[in-house]
């Protein structure tokens, strides 16, 4: 069955309102949540970027049934596996076993503030192969030795793990990626539908992981109102994901989409009311495979009431009615 998560996102909400929407969205019936977790917003425009992790702890406990999900932590530079399986496990057993760490190899939007320079991606994707490793063998118990190319682990221990071993799922975005991180992972995350991401993780892991995908949207009564929205805020996703990690701060993202038009942001995110339109965007997603979708509400906060009620009303209903049949 597929399932339909909502997106805490922090580029475009402070922490408190964070934590109001994740309330609301399991009261609107959403099944899960993701989470981003920068050190910046995509463009000043969108104007927040609160600590994820204190965050993610505040939203475990106004929670109940909802999944949770990193969406996703670079566990690479500016946080060492070691320290990212330390939260992850806590957020384990504060969720009640709900969490699910979500993982990928960053963006230099994030990483570079900590002044060690931005490596090439298949250096990134050394180190990710690497942090992995630490961070399943921390979630396996007791004392942890590691010597890599790219990281030490001197005696470390998680004291308090769950008993629920915290799944973990890594973003890719082609074969090669998949190929490298299947083997070590639980589930795949991908924000593109692309079918052939889907089949080459099941042919990797025999078909029965879970395989999490994004979608935009911007709901809003008057359709040019949420056109305009959507452009301010998302148009930096326009540049795809092999520019988006190498740029290294909202100026950057401001230029390299300042003849972004209104058409092309707008011809990828269903804008405004029409619920056939945002199901008929979302479905790709399940016929290329994926088995949970989180969306994007752009701009949560300009009628937070109103889209949370328009989800539990029509939106979800639809999406379920669709994805059943």
């Amino acid at each position: 069955m597929v399932r339909f998560g909502y997106t805490l996102m922090t580029e475009q909400s402070g922490p408190r309102e964070l934590v109001k929407q994740a309330a609301a969205a399991e009261r609107a019936g959403f099944d899960f949540a993701v989470m981003s977790d920068h050190y910046s917003p995509w463009l000043d425009e969108q104007g927040h970027s609160p600590y994820a992790w204190s965050v993610l702890g505040a939203v475990t406990q106004m929670t109940e049934r909802m999944d949770l999900l990193s969406f996703v932590t670079a566990p690479i530079m500016r946080y060492h596996p070691a320290v990212v399986a330390q939260k992850a496990a806590t957020i384990g057993l504060l969720s009640d076993d709900r969490f699910t760490l979500g993982v990928g190899a960053g963006e230099n939007l994030n990483e570079h503030v900590i002044g060690q320079g931005w490596p090439p991606v298949n250096v990134r994707h050394e180190m990710l192969t690497e942090a992995l490793r630490i961070i399943s063998s921390l979630f396996d118990g007791g004392h942890v030795n590691f010597t890599g190319d790219h990281y030490r682990v001197d005696s470390a221990k998680l004291w308090d793990l769950p008993d629920q071993r915290v799944p973990v799922a890594t973003a890719v975005s082609g074969d090669q990626s998949v190929q490298r991180f299947a083997p070590l992972s639980d589930a795949m995350i991908a924000v593109q539908p692309e079918s052939s991401l889907c089949r080459a993780w099941d042919s990797a892991t025999g078909g029965d992981q879970r395989k999490y995908g994004q979608q935009p949207i911007c709901w809003d009564p008057s359709a040019d109102a949420a056109a305009r929205r959507a452009w301010e805020q998302l148009r930096w996703f326009a540049g795809g994901w092999k520019v988006n990690a190498e740029l290294p701060g909202p100026a950057g993202f401001a230029a390299a989409t300042q003849h972004v038009r209104l058409d092309d942001v707008t011809a990828g995110i269903p804008c405004g009311p029409d619920v056939d339109r945002i199901v008929k965007t979302v479905q790709a997603h399940w016929q290329a495979g994926f088995t949970d979708i989180a969306l994007v509400q752009v701009g949560v906060d300009a009628d937070p009431a109103g889209f949370f009620g328009f989800a539990r009303e029509k939106l979800l209903p639809a999406l379920r009615e669709a994805a059943g049949s």
